[in-house]
């Protein structure tokens, strides 16, 4: 499937205060965290409390603006809001995004994005190299993404902080985290074991789905 709002089981409330952004409902339990890499205290403190609380500001900027509050997430993120209302709103859909790309134990990759990877970096393994490279070389807070550019050609592209490839034109395969606190209970501030790690989690059939 596609990446949406709708079928990453975005959770709305419908009211008198209209919509509201919510938390995704993960496709794992947050008590099992996603092994062998991400305990469940790390996953608990990601998840429940830093996305959430990027959910909740966001909310809190939607209910003071009714323009605002009538708006998708993508919409938001592309409107060119307040550099906070951005913030927030890309976060939210950063973390979403991650958490699909995730799973336990990972998933093993379809025949069609691997042979995608091995025409544009050689191999698998060049891929996941040149991409470890650049998430380490994503300097302070971000995040690293695989993307499909608007010709069908797949790029490793860096953001940093809050910042979302889709207001560059790129459509997200792939993400991976590199703030800190996506893995400072595990790893502590060794980002280097984190990546190698990394690739044992990943959900290639979400990653494959995203393809264009």
């Amino acid at each position: 499937f596609a990446f949406s709002f709708a079928n990453l089981r975005i959770m709305f409330r419908i009211g008198r205060r209209a919509l509201v952004h919510a938390l995704p409902q993960l496709p794992y339990p947050v008590e099992a965290g996603i092994p062998p890499v991400i305990s469940a205290k790390q996953l608990d403190l990601h998840y429940n409390k830093h996305h959430n609380a990027y959910v909740v500001k966001l909310n809190g900027f939607c209910d003071a603006d009714a323009k605002l509050k009538a708006m998708s997430l993508v919409d938001i993120i592309q409107s060119k809001p307040s550099p906070a209302i951005f913030n927030n709103a890309a976060q939210h859909y950063n973390h979403s995004f991650y958490w699909n790309c995730l799973t336990p134990n990972g998933k093993p990759m379809p025949a069609s994005l691997e042979g995608k990877l091995k025409e544009t970096f050689g191999s698998v393994a060049e891929f996941q190299k040149k991409f470890a490279d650049s998430a380490m070389g994503n300097f302070g807070s971000g995040w690293t993404w695989l993307c499909q550019a608007a010709d069908g050609s797949l790029e490793i592209v860096n953001t940093g902080n809050a910042g979302v490839p889709i207001t560059e034109g790129y459509t997200p395969l792939l993400t991976c985290d590199v703030w800190e606190h996506a893995y400072y209970v595990d790893f502590l501030n060794r980002r280097d074991s984190y990546l190698e790690k990394f690739w044992t989690i990943v959900n290639w059939e979400f990653v494959a789905s995203n393809m264009k």
